[in-house]
């Protein structure tokens, strides 16, 4: 669908929200059994198990970028980001299942190189499915308010995404030595993966925009040119230790529940993780009301501290044969925390690039979703290759993991560090990102009545206080706004 009036009813906020289940799921299912695979049932060194997914987030670097430039140049009768949309339910699907290939030798090296290629295959796959995705609601919907309901939606398909692929796995997987439980959860996966990303595409509509003329060669100039808008360098703050922090929670699950309370076999890993997502998806269906209440960033602002106090009362109970109720109900005050961060993230991420284009007097939602999801995917790859990393800090032997051996007590503790800490860490950063960030909807409308002044819709002049706030919202002198030049990083270009 494309032009002319919609629904924005609750049926269309479901299809288009149905494509998040594989941006919520299906980094999940990685960060939780991805270096578990290569570790325990391949028998990969950790440090190097750790990098793998840190080389396919820096393979985004050059794909994220140019496919944003390809979407905002591309016509297409089905709407050009519902068309790659398309391409991408197919490719990512694919190359998901093909993550979790057995290949094993004797060569650490090689096994290295040949999931390196899997992972820089299903990056692609992910970028031509999630870069068009996320710069979708801004061409469907101008209301600051109906988006927040959609983002809403989103954040609760992201939810069940997060749930169905957080607990599915840990009843499929029993015995995490075994190459071919993994294989046969990717393809399972990798069919759901599809058919949800297919019902977005087919439930979504986008409005006209002339496409941008802009050649490939400068996709990396226009992907930098975004960082000029004060709010998405905040935006991606946000973003990055949002959602990195949820990922060592979920990618150090099984190393915490295995290793140092020893209840794998018990299912206490299924436990944490469904108390962990059933809690973020009421939450929800709590903080989504809160934020039209108050403003985008109000629940970043009362989740984050939800979170760093949950995580850190998790240390009296890690240890071997510690009750799991106690780790259970933190668990959930944790996921509660996570919702109300993770509803603001996604309804922010639809406002940047009417910012942007109060700064360069382009419309090019493209470009400013393709470096929104290189974020993303650049948290979860630091996330993987950190953990990798400090998990060979504290002597995890991948050795013992493979031979069902329990590992050192000071590498039990050190795992417990890891999981506490590093997760305050970043919700700290949160916070202060949180604070900073200079946008409510205050802000947005008048960021959008300035630019309808600028195309000549409005004839009216701007006042000194308006003129202060889209100062603050963008970071640069008022008389600077409107500027194709700022969508270079370098001067004279155009």
């Amino acid at each position: 669908m494309q032009g002319g009036k919609h629904s924005t009813g609750m049926t269309s906020r479901m299809m288009y929200g149905a494509g998040e289940f594989f941006n919520g799921g299906a980094f999940v299912i990685i960060n939780a059994f991805f270096s578990v695979f290569l570790i325990k049932a391949i028998q990969m060194p950790a440090a190097l198990a750790g990098t793998v997914p840190l080389i396919g987030h820096f393979w985004d670097a050059v794909t994220d970028p140019i496919m944003g430039n390809i979407a905002d140049r591309t016509t297409s009768k089905m709407g050009a980001k519902r068309f790659y949309m398309f391409i991408g339910s197919f490719a990512t699907a694919v190359t998901f299942a093909t993550l979790w290939l057995p290949f094993r030798t004797d060569r650490p090296v090689t096994m290295f190189i040949f999931y390196v290629i899997m992972y820089c295959l299903f990056s692609t796959g992910s970028t031509i499915l999630m870069v068009p995705y996320n710069g979708l609601l801004p061409d469907m919907i101008d209301d600051y308010d109906t988006r927040s309901k959609f983002s809403n939606i989103r954040m609760i398909w992201s939810t069940l995404g997060a749930m169905v692929c957080g607990v599915v796995p840990t009843l499929l997987i029993t015995d995490t030595t075994k190459t071919t439980m993994y294989l046969r959860c990717g393809v399972l996966f990798g069919l759901l993966f599809l058919v949800t990303c297919l019902i977005t595409v087919a439930g979504t509509w986008e409005k006209y925009h002339p496409p941008v003329r802009s050649k490939l060669t400068y996709s990396f100039d226009h992907a930098a040119s975004a960082f000029r808008s004060r709010s998405f360098r905040l935006f991606v703050g946000i973003y990055l230790t949002g959602q990195c922090g949820m990922d060592f929670v979920s990618g150090m699950a099984v190393y915490y529940v295995d290793d140092v309370i020893n209840g794998y076999k018990n299912h206490y890993v299924t436990y944490l993780m469904a108390a962990l997502i059933v809690a973020q998806l009421i939450g929800m269906l709590i903080w989504g009301p809160v934020m039209a209440k108050t403003s985008k960033r109000t629940t970043i602002l009362i989740g984050a501290p939800i979170r760093i106090a949950c995580t850190l009362l998790l240390i009296p109970f890690s240890y071997e044969g510690a009750s799991i109720i106690p780790i259970l109900a933190l668990a959930v005050g944790i996921g509660i925390g996570n919702a109300a961060t993770l509803t603001s993230i996604f309804a922010i991420m639809a406002d940047m690039p009417d910012v942007d284009e109060l700064i360069t007097s382009i419309h090019r939602p493209g470009v400013v979703s393709g470096m929104s999801t290189f974020a993303r995917k650049i948290s979860s790859g630091l996330s993987a290759w950190l953990i990798g990393i400090l998990l060979t800090v504290v002597g995890y032997s991948e050795k013992l993991a493979n031979e069902g051996v329990r590992q050192s007590l000071f590498t039990q503790r050190g795992i417990t560090v890891i999981f506490v800490f590093m997760p305050v860490i970043l919700c700290v950063l949160l916070f202060i990102f949180g604070y900073r960030f200079p946008m409510t909807e205050k802000e947005f409308n008048i960021v959008k009545k300035e630019i309808s002044r600028r195309k000549g819709e409005d004839s009216s002049a701007a006042s000194p206080e308006e003129i202060r706030i889209c100062e603050r919202v963008t970071g640069l002198p008022f008389d600077r706004l409107w500027d194709p030049a700022n969508q270079w990083v370098g001067k004279g270009k155009r």
